[in-house]
This record gives C-alpha cells, sequence and structure tokens, in this order.
C-alpha cells in the first residue's frame, strides 16, 4: 500500500476528480461524503452565517457535466458500468444519466485510493440512491455492499399526496468484504424497551429469558446493554439555531458523520471526503482524532474549517494560534489550503478513466491512437460511397450520419479483445447495444440476420473489408 502523498488536515481547492486522480493508490482508510443528489435544484446558504456566500448547482446535463471520451472509456473498460449509467438514462432522464456518468469516474478513482481494508459511506437519498448503488456494485463489486443505511429524522412538511419524505439513504460499501475494519465499538447501540421487555426473569447474575434448544435442553439467555446497531439511524436534521450551524446549504449533523468514522476507522486513520462542502466530515475526523484531507470547489471552505474548529476547539494534537489579524488562521504546519494538486509518489496508474488515454511503454505508434483518432479513421472507411456525409453501420449496412454511429470492438473484452484499431468497428445504436460485450462482429451478423434486423449483407461486407484495409495502412503509416 502507498503512503498518503499530501500532508494531514490539507483541504484541496480544485475538482475532486483532478485530486482524486493526483492522489496515490490505496493511501485511504474511509471515504464518507455527500456529494450532490441530482435534485434538479439551485442550493445558496443562509445569510449572516459562517457559509455565507456558499452555494452550488445541482443539475446535470452532458454537454457541461460529462466528457465524451468518458463515455467511450467506459463502454471499453467496464460495460457493466455503463449500463448501469444507461439505466438511469433510458428509465428517469438524461440529466440522471449525466450526473450517474459525472459520478462514476469519481467513484473508479475513490476506489483506487481506498486501501484494501478500506471502506465508502456514500451520502444520498431517493433521488438517484437505487441508480448509484448499481453503478456502485459494478465497481466496487456486489459482494463487497455491506448495508443501506437509512438515516430517518423529523420535519414539518405535510404532503398531500404522499407520505413523509424524511429519509436519507447512505450506501455502505467494503474495498474487500474480507479485509475491511469494522468496529464493534463504534458500531453498537443500546437495545430497545421491546427487546428488554422480553427478559422477565432475574437471578444474582441479572435479567434472563429461557430458550429451549431442540434437544429438549433449556438455557438462559442473559440481557445484554447493547446490540450491533441497526441500518436505520434515527437521529435529528440540524435545526436553524443548533450550535454547529453554519448556514451552508445541505449541512449535516457532526454525530452523523462521526458514527461512520467511528465504525469503519481507528485513531490515526486516513479519512477522505471529495465533497467537504463545510467539512463536516473534516471536522468529525478531527474530533476522533484521525486525519484527514478534504476536497471542495467553494472558495469558502478554508475560512469556515478554520471557523469551526475555532469555535467547537477541535483541533487535536494542536493549537489554534492567531497571526495577529483579526481573522484567526492556523499556521501552515497544523492545516493546509491549497490549488495545488499533489504529485504521485507510486505507480502513478489512474483508474479506469484516465484523461488523455495513457500511453504504455513498449506500444508501436499505431497502438497508441487515441479514441477520438481511431473513431474519425473509422469514419473515413465507412463513409457511404454513394451519399455524401453519410456512413455505413458495420453491423446491419444501415445508412446514418456521424452522430447515430458508436465506436465498439470487433472481438468483444470479455473474449480478451484488444482497445487498438485493428480491433475497432463502427455500429449503429441497435447494434451496439445488441452485441455489447456478449457477442463478436460475426456473431453479431449471425443475430442480425436472424431476427430480421440485418439491412444490407454487401454492405456490411464493404464496412468490414474497408476497415481491414484501413488497419493495414495505419500499421503501414506508423509503423
Amino acid at each position: 500500500m502507498a503512503v498518503p502523498n499530501w500532508k494531514n488536515r490539507t483541504l484541496y481547492h480544485a475538482d475532486n476528480l483532478h485530486v482524486l486522480r493526483s492522489m496515490n493508490s490505496e493511501s485511504v482508510d474511509l471515504i464518507a461524503t455527500d456529494p450532490p443528489f441530482n435534485k434538479s435544484k439551485d442550493f445558496h446558504s443562509t445569510p449572516d452565517k459562517l457559509g455565507k456566500g456558499a452555494s452550488f448547482h445541482d443539475r446535470w446535463n452532458w454537454k457541461d457535466h460529462v466528457h465524451t471520451d468518458w463515455v467511450e472509456h467506459l463502454e471499453v473498460e467496464m460495460p457493466a458500468l455503463m449500463e448501469a449509467i444507461e439505466s438511469g438514462l433510458n428509465a428517469h432522464s438524461s440529466a440522471m444519466g449525466a450526473y450517474l456518468c459525472y459520478m462514476s469516474v469519481r467513484l473508479l478513482e475513490m476506489h483506487r485510493v481506498l486501501k484494501p481494508t478500506g471502506s465508502i459511506y456514500l451520502h444520498c437519498d431517493p433521488t438517484a440512491s437505487h441508480y448509484l448503488k448499481a453503478c456502485m456494485d459494478a465497481i466496487f463489486g456486489r459482494n463487497q455492499f455491506r448495508n443501506e443505511i437509512i438515516w430517518s429524522y423529523q420535519g414539518t412538511a405535510n404532503p398531500r399526496r404522499t407520505f413523509k419524505r424524511k429519509h436519507d439513504n447512505i450506501l455502505f460499501y467494503a474495498k474487500d468484504s474480507r479485509l475491511s475494519y469494522f468496529s464493534d465499538a463504534g458500531s453498537s447501540e443500546p437495545v430497545s424497551d421491546f427487546s428488554k421487555s422480553k427478559y422477565t426473569q432475574e437471578d444474582e447474575r441479572g435479567r434472563f429469558k429461557t430458550i429451549r434448544h431442540p434437544d429438549g435442553t433449556i438455557h438462559k439467555q442473559y440481557i445484554r446493554e447493547t446490540q450491533r446497531m441497526r441500518d436505520v439511524w434515527e437521529m435529528p436534521i440540524l435545526n436553524a439555531m443548533a450550535k454547529e450551524r453554519t448556514g451552508y446549504p445541505t449541512q449535516k449533523p457532526l454525530k452523523l458523520y462521526e458514527r461512520m468514522i467511528r465504525a469503519s476507522s481507528q485513531e490515526n486513520d486516513v479519512v477522505l471526503d471529495p465533497f467537504a462542502g463545510c467539512a463536516t466530515t473534516c471536522i468529525a475526523a478531527e474530533r476522533l482524532g484521525r486525519q484527514w484531507v478534504g476536497i471542495d470547489l467553494w472558495e469558502g471552505a478554508k475560512d469556515i474549517v478554520i471557523r469551526r474548529m475555532e469555535r467547537q476547539r477541535t483541533l487535536v494534537g494542536a493549537k489554534l494560534k492567531r497571526k495577529g489579524t483579526s481573522n484567526g488562521e492556523l499556521f501552515g504546519v497544523d492545516f493546509v489550503f491549497t490549488s495545488e494538486l499533489p504529485t504521485r509518489t507510486d505507480d502513478g496508474n489512474t483508474a479506469a478513466m484516465a484523461l488523455p488515454p495513457m500511453v504504455k511503454f513498449g506500444k508501436r505508434a499505431w497502438e497508441r491512437l487515441s479514441q477520438g483518432d481511431m473513431r474519425a479513421r473509422l469514419l473515413e472507411v465507412q463513409q457511404h460511397p454513394d451519399v455524401a456525409d453519410r456512413y455505413l453501420c458495420a453491423g446491419c449496412g444501415r445508412t446514418l450520419e456521424a452522430p447515430f454511429l458508436e465506436m465498439d470492438h470487433i472481438s468483444p473484452k470479455a473474449a480478451d479483445g484488444v482497445d487498438t484499431i485493428d480491433n475497432r468497428i463502427l455500429l449503429c445504436r441497435p447494434c451496439n447495444l445488441k452485441k455489447k460485450h456478449r457477442y463478436a462482429l460475426s456473431g453479431l451478423w449471425d443475430e442480425n440476420k436472424g431476427d430480421g434486423w440485418m439491412q444490407d449483407v454487401s454492405a456490411v461486407q464493404r464496412a468490414s473489408r474497408m476497415v481491414k484495409n484501413l488497419v493495414k495502412q495505419v500499421q503501414h503509416d506508423l509503423r
């Protein structure tokens, strides 16, 4: 496992994707984060509070929030994840698809930076929690899913057409369920009064109930003071007068994040929050004696961390010191606020979504063509011979405009297909959805013939032949 390539108590002011890609692999023990929820709303802070000026837009679209190369890489490297994203796009909306793609490329990097013993708590709500869980299953593995925690709270709203919506969802996953750390002391709660009422007898050892076993023997079961915590956490939201309230929109209670941190980390472990906001995770980690690193685009995050630490006297192992100004600041040794990305000191590998595509040592020039270059060259040779600005699908022979063609593998990744141009082809979307990682190109032809989707066999054969000639030409030109 790599060591952290940043100092404890560092808050990055930057896009979290850039910071995550600059962090050493397997250097974080716990991620506890509260990302945007895809609420299709704009959030603003309460005036005259610590969080004054904070705001963010929880609206998503493909143009502003999704890089085209992300989609192409996901289709190639993680088709199951891409299918989860498409489920949100098809069943919900284009905005949901864009949001899931935005989150997925970041979750891939979060998975990479977690230690094998690490865990992640992803805070969401019923707006997108079921779609995010499908993405998390594809990234972490369905066997790494530990719990869907329900944070239940009260409120005053009384809707007419629904029950009160008064809970959030927190998805809890382990990097490796065989190795993950989980504290018994930090994950217990008092036994309920209902459970206690079943223990109706008492002796010198305390209250008990009798248990009859299948073999006929009777044993005493004594009452316990605590039990394993349930996955429903009843905890109030912050009221308008709460001392810890900063006015930051969507602020969560410290006790909520302290519960996660106490359950899944030990003292001096590294806790990361890629969507730090008003730094609730960072403050909770500090209070519990953990190291922490946060990331946020909001410029006021620095001041709010300092003010919250001053207000709650939470800094462990160091003193809050002033520089003689009216605005108290920590010395650099205590707290780092920077826009400068950390420098990798490990192998430098990112997750599946490297942008631009990584050039691996030893590859020949023609094997280093980017996704964009390959697509442009394939469009040249799959152009319709008689119709301007129209191109042939290599799966069914239909004629389409360029935006309606998608790049796929001739031999699928599941059959050890490579990502280079000698294994690429352009297909219409119906052919691409049918083929996915299940068939080779020849298998797709058989399927299309069988279900009547094949339109022009000669066009298909021409497109395939032209692609083979292209590959030879590229290999010759870039040898």
